[in-house]
């Protein structure tokens, strides 16, 4: 009994079988689509003090307060939110350059003290230094 093979069917085949990378693909998406949800933060956590080095201060620092009334103090003064951007470049001498330290009691709630970030940005000032206890300072 002889067979006969015929040249085209042991022939080579020139395509790329994409099934395997399109199984793949499918499999990696899934994982995304359920790793992904997972991924945001949604729970409510209290923060520890911060524990970093303490950095040197400027001979004379211009501290920007905010109360847990939501009042402003730059240094000692009492000063309106529209009146800050004037009241900064007075009290820094129109250097932009120059570091702002904020403070804000712990009741401040976190939109209010981004409000008054934003409000320095807007204002110009970029540089700012949030102030804070130490770990080991007795509050």
């Amino acid at each position: 009994m002889a067979m006969r093979f015929d040249d085209d069917a042991l022939g080579e085949v020139h395509e790329i079988n994409v099934t395997p990378f399109i199984d793949v693909m499918l499999v990696l998406l899934i994982i995304f689509m359920v790793a992904a949800p997972l991924a945001t933060v949604d729970v409510p956590v209290d923060l520890p003090a911060a524990t970093a080095t303490a950095q040197p201060r400027p001979d004379q620092p211009v501290f920007l307060t905010l109360l847990a009334d939501l009042s402003l103090r730059l240094n000692e003064a009492p000063v309106t939110r529209q009146g800050l951007p004037a009241a900064l470049e007075q009290a820094m001498g129109g250097d932009h350059d120059r570091r702002v330290f904020l403070r804000a009691d712990q009741a401040v709630p976190y939109g209010e003290l981004m409000a008054v970030m934003n409000a320095l940005r807007g204002a110009g000032w970029l540089k700012l230094a949030l102030v804070g206890l130490d770990a080991g300072q007795p509050r």
